[in-house]
């Protein structure tokens, strides 16, 4: 994988020239050298397997926000190591040093392998189920992308690696993309229903076009098919609460975001702008979606207030120059995480995270925004977003630190303390946190990624 390769694997560009790329599998056979992942995880708009994420946007001279004024605004501190990049030089001030009276780092109970780890498959994208039962990921063999779904003891349950009957393509196989035969299935997407015993993903069942597919019935090879349109739909998101998926589709020229109703059928469009609209997150009650609108310039967060009324109660959380992706919900509900190429030195490569509550979300002032950074120098992960501890006062993060191998780091937002996650592995990344805290996480053995588990201290 080349450029960011949390970029947009799950859906890279939702219609032609949409994103200036399209979604296709990367190569799972190939290794990946600490080098090229060191790169890969530096941040910044480059391709992922032919497609690129939206560039962040160049901010030439713009001026950067000053110093929080606010009380009680405090910069990041990072404890278990001895320096920490600066959220920006010049006015900004920089993030004090750790203290000699906190803890070094945080021992996890046991961090092991889910599956068996060997060569010749690259696996990303832990998913947990509802309950945190099951674990839910996808693995690369040379162009193919299946899902497996496993139990915390590695035993799989089942494996989804979906291929479109030839009755559905008249008896031959589709041309994808200037005349290259896809043969090889790409599944990927995947998201749990709120009982645990379905899922939905996205495919291109090896013969084109990308769509949304159900599994309705866990352990069973029933798949039924969910969408079918000329343009890609993809970034599927189950409500917590009720049988509707919420998706991105390029169908009218550019990415908006849809609703589909599973009982009875009926897709509805909530929104229509000049822009594109992706990665959707359903708020914990299922009241709410928080997404991204924008270009590959810039991109901002906004807030559909409620879903009965999408156009009416669509409103923007950030509207500054930099660069916001990937919104995700506190598990309570009362506050947004994002990640934001926001730094003083205006450099598009290195992100933060940046926690809004809704009770202020109203507040789009520039120096508000800055001082609700909680994290700075952070890997983002486009396919998962910013992965909250089930308490909604922590967060996980990959720390962009090359010579460390990428470490895992848990922050508290309320007092901006970053503490390192001593997990002894390499190269992390798509960092998820199940409903009791434990992590599921991609890490690299011997240049090949694996889905690896952490058990954190009660």
């Amino acid at each position: 994988m080349k450029g960011l390769a949390i970029l947009i694997l799950s859906f890279a560009a939702l219609a032609v020239g949409l994103l200036r790329g399209v979604c296709l599998p990367s190569d799972g056979s190939k290794p990946h050298s600490a080098a090229e992942t060191s790169a890969v995880h530096s941040g910044g708009a480059s391709d992922a397997a032919s497609g690129e994420i939206p560039a962040p946007r160049e901010h030439g001279e713009a001026s950067v926000p000053p110093p929080p004024q606010e009380s009680g605004a405090v910069a990041p501190k990072v404890t278990g190591e001895t320096e920490q990049a600066d959220i920006g030089r010049g006015n900004q001030p920089a993030p004090e040093k750790a203290k000699t009276d906190e803890p070094p780092a945080l021992e996890p109970e046991s961090v092991r392998s889910v599956t068996r780890v060997e060569p010749g498959h690259n696996d990303s994208n832990p998913v947990w189920s509802p309950m945190g039962e099951l674990l839910a990921f996808e693995r690369s063999i040379d162009e193919k992308r299946e899902i497996i779904i496993c139990r915390l003891d590695g035993s799989v349950v089942q494996r989804v690696y979906y291929r479109t009957p030839e009755s559905e393509t008249g008896g031959a196989m589709q041309m994808f993309l200037s005349g290259i035969l896809d043969e090889a299935s790409f599944n990927s997407g995947i998201t749990w229903s709120p009982d645990g015993k379905s899922l939905v993903f996205m495919s291109n069942g090896g013969r084109g076009n990308y769509d949304l597919y159900l599994l309705p019935d866990l352990g069973k090879n029933t798949i039924i098919r969910l969408t079918e349109n000329p343009e890609r739909d993809g970034q599927p998101r189950w409500s917590p609460v009720a049988n509707e998926v919420v998706f991105v589709s390029g169908r009218t020229g550019k990415a908006d975001i849809y609703l589909l109703k599973l009982e009875p059928r009926a897709v509805i469009k909530l929104t229509q702008g000049e822009k594109s609209y992706l990665y959707p997150e359903w708020s914990p009650d299922g009241k709410k979606i928080a997404l991204i609108y924008g270009s590959n310039d810039n991109h901002d967060v906004y807030l559909i207030e409620d879903v009965a009324r999408p156009i009416a109660t669509l409103r923007p959380i950030t509207t500054w120059i930099y660069d916001d992706l990937r919104p995700t919900w506190s598990p309570d509900g009362s506050k947004i995480a994002f990640y934001s190429n926001y730094n003083a030195e205006n450099d598009p490569k290195v992100w933060c995270i940046i926690v809004i509550s809704l009770d202020n979300s109203n507040n789009m002032q520039a120096d508000f925004l800055a001082s609700r950074v909680v994290a700075v120098n952070v890997v983002p992960d486009i396919d998962q977003g910013p992965a909250w501890m089930p308490d909604s006062k922590k967060i996980v993060y990959v720390k962009n630190d090359a010579e460390a191998f990428n470490p895992i780091y848990i922050v508290d937002i309320e007092q901006k303390t970053n503490l390192l996650i001593k997990t002894d592995t390499k190269m992390n990344h798509d960092v998820a946190c199940s409903r009791d805290g434990t992590l599921a996480y991609r890490a690299q053995v011997e240049q090949w990624d694996h889905i690896y588990i952490a058990n954190l201290k009660k």
